[in-house]
């Protein structure tokens, strides 16, 4: 990345200006909420009818879904984040040939009578094994498919000695497969969350400065965008300064940011049940000549792998796999030899959840990327005890339709901010 590519007060050559909330789209409105939701509805009988195709293979009559992100998919019943934890079995699914079971105790009725209007809601309380075999008897199951890495053992153990005549299959992946290709009202929300995040961080801009605290930026990080159009965050944000940024997955804490480093920010927001993820590096005054050729490394690394990807839907290479791509950012940075590569994957499936299928990295399937779809694009180069670059994009791939888009519009160029200090 050149020098004169520069945003903000310039390292050389005249400034351009930071971005401004005014450069990113508005948040939703009531109107698109409600053709999203109606979006929703209509999708659910097909959602539901692919992952009934796979019931003869599998040799099953129904499936039994746990996560609170498939419920959500398949039956639009909605636990907030972290909610899953207090519901009991509320939100999970028994799911028939014919029947779609919701399970809802006294706390969620009403909410499932609204939500998931086509579903059975059945009160089991916090006793599901006891009422179990009326569940299975109820749509005709001798053998139920079970999103085994999300039921405890204790638990399985309950179900199969109160049915006993009843197998439970354990199974993986079935519904994660399906939600990794995106259905259009799917990626405009995850759209319109990165435009939350790319405006909240450019009003944060200007409050950034020497002296505050890593905790008290991403807090107000989180309020901007909680108040900007964002019905939550996707996660915690995190704002790590100087050789915090070092950790790529640090927790914001009390430390000042100093001029003269870097300032790493994690964060996405959630909107109409989908999210989004970004990852900006600033630099609090004039970067160094070392962390300069960090951050031009790494926006290299992440340009390869765009333009492979965007070589894949004009037509000059086949669709890659996560781990091809992983390889191209990862052998850049590592052919350059100045710095280590980057340990984590290069990026991973977003939408209901924040890291979902597809997975981009060293340990995926080397099978081609579902189309259409939704992922990071996130490399990065770590230097213990000094500093940190990360750059992350959310990108739109959809092959059929030859269109690949970044999500993500916040600004990539070098951005230099805190050029005044905080008030004592």
């Amino acid at each position: 990345m050149a020098s004169d590519r520069v945003r903000g007060r310039a390292v050389s050559g005249a400034a351009t200006g930071h971005p401004e909330a005014g450069d990113f789209a508005s948040p939703p409105t009531a109107e698109d909420l409600a053709r999203w939701d109606e979006a929703d509805r209509a999708a659910r009988p097909d959602r539901l009818a692919r992952l009934r195709s796979r019931f003869e293979g599998a040799g099953v009559e129904a499936y039994f879904a746990v996560r609170a992100e498939h419920s959500r998919y398949l039956s639009g019943f909605v636990l907030g984040d972290g909610e899953d934890r207090v519901a009991g079995h509320s939100g999970q699914l028994v799911i028939g040939a014919e029947q779609l079971i919701l399970l809802a105790d006294s706390r969620y009725t009403i909410q499932a009578q609204r939500e998931a209007p086509d579903a059975r809601i059945v009160d089991v309380g916090y006793d599901l094994p006891g009422a179990w075999p009326s569940l299975v008897a109820a749509v005709g199951a001798t053998r139920v498919a079970v999103e085994a890495g999300f039921v405890a053992h204790a638990l399985w153990r309950k179900l199969e000695a109160a049915a006993p005549d009843v197998e439970l299959v354990p199974v993986e992946g079935w519904l994660e497969a399906d939600r990794a290709t995106k259905e259009p009202s799917e990626v405009e929300r995850i759209a319109a969350a990165c435009a939350v995040a790319d405006r909240s961080l450019a009003i944060l801009l200007p409050r950034i400065r020497p002296g505050v605290t890593e905790r008290s930026l991403a807090l107000e990080l989180e309020w901007l965008m909680r108040t900007g159009g964002a019905e939550a965050v996707a996660f915690e944000p995190t704002c790590l300064a100087g050789p915090q940024a070092a950790l790529p997955h640090g927790a914001p804490g009390e430390l000042p940011v100093a001029a003269g480093t870097v300032l790493l920010f994690d964060f996405g927001a959630k909107v109409a049940g989908y999210r989004s993820d970004m990852t900006r590096t600033l630099f609090v005054g004039d970067p160094t000549e070392r962390d300069l050729a960090v951050y031009e490394l790494v926006a290299r690394a992440q340009a390869a792998v765009i333009r492979e990807v965007i070589a894949t839907v004009e037509g000059e290479l086949d669709l890659p796999s996560g781990r091809d791509l992983d390889a191209v950012a990862r052998d850049l940075i590592e052919a350059d030899g100045r710095w280590p590569a980057y340990g984590h994957g290069l990026g991973h499936g977003i939408g209901l959840a924040t890291h979902e299928a597809p997975s981009l990295s060293r340990h995926a399937t080397e099978a081609p990327l579902p189309s259409p779809t939704v992922f990071s694009v996130e490399p990065g180069i770590y230097l213990e005890g000094e500093m940190g670059v990360r750059i992350e994009d959310l990108v739109s791939l959809d092959a059929g339709s030859s269109r690949v888009d970044r999500l993500t519009q916040f600004p990539r160029d070098v951005l230099v901010v805190g050029t005044e200090r905080a008030p004592s």
